[in-house]
Formats: C-alpha cells, structure tokens, sequence
C-alpha cells in the first residue's frame, strides 16, 4: 500500500507564498512522474505542475513564473513553492505520485489540502 500526505496549505493574503509538501510512503519500488494538482469550488480537477523523475517539469499556463515544483527522491517527497499568489488559486490542492510497487504501478493521491488566498 502506498500512501500520499501533504502538508503546508492554509490562509495566506494576495501576493503571499506558501510551500506545499507531498511525501509518499509505503511499499515504494520506484516514483516516476510526481505532480499537483488543485480543484476550486465549482470547477474540474486541473494540473497545476508535474515533475519526471529526472526532474523535467511542466506547469499549467496560469501558474507559470510564480510556481515551482520540484522534488527529493531520497525522501519520495515533492514540493511546490508558490509566489505571488491570488485569489484565484484558491483550491484544495492534491498530490499526485505514478508509483511501482511489487505488485503493480498505478497513480495514487493525497488526501488534499487547503489553499485560501485572500483579496
């Protein structure tokens, strides 16, 4: 069994910053790609940025130059450090981790956490 736990959201004012933390444990062979994800009221579940292994990374158009993902493979923990925030990043914001484990490999999500940017 693999499990996701992020940390690190909360209440912050408009041009704020907040660090996301998603560690994965459990059964772990091996982590490919490692990525967030954030769904606000009303809306579909959308990519915010994603990270390979060899630490390639892509972001969503919105969040490009003020979000950054990256990530500890000691630790199978990811990051994602987020700058000038506004109020439309308000979301609960999810991790998401392709893992193999002995069995099989599959993609698995955190629990969510909440990000509210104040105007």
């Amino acid at each position: 069994q693999v499990q996701l736990v992020e940390s690190g959201g909360g209440l912050v004012q408009t041009g704020g910053s907040l660090r996301l933390s998603c560690a994965a444990s459990g059964s772990i062979f091996r982590i490919a790609a490692m990525g967030w994800y954030r769904q606000a009221p009303g809306k579909q579940r959308e990519m915010v940025a994603t990270i390979t292994a060899g630490s390639s990374t892509s972001y969503a158009d919105s969040v490009k130059g003020r979000f950054n993902i990256s990530r500890d493979n000691y630790k199978n923990t990811v990051y994602l450090q987020m700058n000038s925030l506004t109020p439309e990043d308000t979301a609960v914001y999810y991790c998401n981790a392709n893992v193999r484990t002995r069995e099989r490999r599959g993609d698995y999500w955190g629990q969510g956490t909440q990000v509210t940017v104040s105007s």
